[in-house]
């Protein structure tokens, strides 16, 4: 990571060695400004004189489209049901524009991608537990006290530099909050497909809420069904049909050729099948918009909704409580965009402008701060699409290796272009509302996420190991660490990585929502027991094999 060539001399003491390095305050946020200054204009021209550069570019600003806009949508769908419509489809699609399009702008590392997940879902969704049901208060205001206060900590973050802890996160750590970013992607989808089951599965007369097993089977199909083509088209590309860059560009389009059948299955040929669509009614999305009639949020708690409950306004215990988890969620939004921000500028990739954490840090601040005040979801820059952008870009040689396959990337073009395009885009979207959008059912959006989340669990060296479990070991592939660490320690290694991801996932995913408050502290946690805990369980020899490569 680049953030070690500025840590100072790593022979002392790590406390004190990380304190000499943030002083004074603001110094590495004005060395970011300055290392990406004299870049910026070659980040809007670079490659736009090579008809390859171009066709990359084209494809990469499809493929963000398309991530970026549909698993909004879904988690659109999520903040409607959990904020009672306060924060909806509209709302996300708007928020995603203005945040992409500033980051894009203004960001010093223009690769890392920023979007609302499903993390920033679950805290939407705490923070509307505390407004309604501890404090009784209005709820766009309170939350608009938690943006605040998170973008006031955020800003701190940038300013003291103390971004520079991420030079001690290790590839594990890394890898760890990146798989469990996938499995939240799965386990959301999951949920979304057994409550349709639960609602509709049942004989006439049973418990379910609306009886209608057509229903429930339609779901079924378009969510897996937009998942399985997907697939298949994405792994097109190892086939042997075609020409390599053939195979590439129809891989590439794997994700809009999928959701684009299935919405066509879906609204066409299930027409007499009640397929939900982020326009249904219970979503409140009006067919006529205009993406400049929200108003910023007052500071002052309702008297009375148009349903008559009365609320009060903000008092001393509930501001002092939005800053308590504006703080918390400031932690999320640290380290989970640290994590992502450290995979695109890991050497691996070949980045050649350099990096800028606190300038990243930021604007994604300031860029919250407004959304916030709008009473907009959040957003940072988030995994997998980070990563997965960045090998959009890149060029890539295959190496044989004693019969496998290795892929090597050569050099990545480093533009602001594909995420601008993609984002403008994204905010031309919201003329489409309610059609064409209106056709994609909510089963695909879902499809979509699966997708998103399988797909990206190959670039990740734990999950590799995982299969290694289930592998005989006469059949392990050539992979470096396989030639120079023991059997048990890879194994031994990787079932720690397993246990850490398994606390992460259970204060995610349990019933208490009061819990998933410790999930940024944990994430954290995990950088000091991969740095102080895991030597003494495995040799720093075998660890450097490991996790040393990054």
């Amino acid at each position: 990571m680049e953030h070690e060539e500025e840590v100072g001399d790593q022979t002392g003491s790590p406390v004190k060695n990380f304190f000499k390095s943030i002083m004074p305050p603001g110094k590495l946020l004005l060395n970011d400004i300055k290392r990406r200054k004299k870049h910026y204009l070659s980040d809007f021209t670079d490659g736009l004189d090579s008809w390859r550069s171009i066709k990359k570019y084209t494809t990469s600003v499809i493929f963000l489209y398309f991530t970026l806009l549909l698993p909004v949508m879904a988690f659109g769908v999520l903040n409607s049901y959990n904020t009672e419509n306060e924060i909806e489809t509209r709302k996300g699609i708007l928020a995603q524009a203005f945040g992409g399009i500033i980051f894009a702008l203004f960001a010093g590392q223009p690769l890392s991608v920023v979007q609302t997940t499903i993390p920033i879902v679950l805290f939407i969704k705490l923070v509307h537990t505390f407004s309604e049901d501890l404090f009784e208060v209005d709820f766009l205001t309170f939350y608009t006290l938690v943006g605040l206060w998170n973008g006031f900590f955020l800003v701190i973050y940038a300013f003291t530099g103390v971004s520079q802890i991420m030079a001690y996160c290790s590839r594990s750590t890394e890898e760890i909050v990146g798989i469990f970013t996938s499995i939240a992607f799965i386990v959301d989808s999951m949920k979304y497909v057994s409550k349709q089951f639960d609602a509709h599965w049942c004989d006439d007369g049973g418990d379910c809420k609306y009886p209608d097993r057509s229903v429930a089977l339609a779901v079924f199909i378009v969510t897996f069904g937009t998942l399985f083509i997907a697939v298949q088209i994405y792994n097109f590309k190892w086939s042997p049909f075609l020409s390599s860059g053939k195979r590439k560009l129809v891989a590439e389009y794997a994700l809009p050729f999928s959701v684009l059948v299935m919405s066509l299955i879906g609204s066409y040929f299930m027409k007499d099948v009640k397929l939900e669509t982020f326009t249904d009614e219970k979503y409140e999305m009006k067919p006529v918009y205009s993406p400049f009639e929200y108003k910023a949020m007052k500071f002052y708690g309702c008297t009375e909704d148009d349903e008559g409950h009365k609320c009060k306004g903000i008092d001393a215990a509930s501001f002092i409580t939005s800053a308590a988890l504006g703080f918390i969620v400031s932690m999320l939004f640290f380290v989970e965009a640290n994590v992502a921000a450290s995979m695109v500028n890991n050497p691996h990739n070949k980045l050649k402008k350099g990096s800028a954490y606190h300038l990243d840090m930021l604007t994604t601040a300031v860029i919250n701060i407004i959304l916030s005040v709008f009473g907009l979801p959040w957003m940072h820059a988030c995994l997998p699409t980070s990563p997965m952008h960045v090998r959009g870009l890149a060029d890539i040689e295959e190496k044989v290796e004693l019969g496998y396959v290795k892929e090597i990337i050569v050099s990545v073009r480093e533009t602001r272009l594909t995420t601008l395009i993609a984002n403008i885009l994204v905010f031309i979207s919201l003329l489409l509302i309610p059609v064409p959008l209106e056709y994609i059912p909510i089963p695909a959006l879902y499809g979509v996420l699966l997708f998103i989340a399988i797909s990206s669990l190959s670039d990740f060296q734990l999950w590799e190991r995982v299969l290694l479990l289930l592998t005989e070991q006469t059949l392990y592939p050539p992979i470096h660490y396989i030639r120079k660490v023991p059997q048990k320690a890879v194994h031994t290694f990787t079932a720690l990585q397993l246990v850490q991801l398994g606390v992460l996932c259970a204060l995610s995913f349990s019933g208490v929502p009061y819990l998933k408050m410790l999930f940024p502290f944990i994430i954290i946690a995990l950088i000091p027991i991969r740095k102080f805990l895991i030597p003494k369980a495995i040799h720093e020899d075998h660890l450097e094999a490991l996790d040393g490569s990054h």
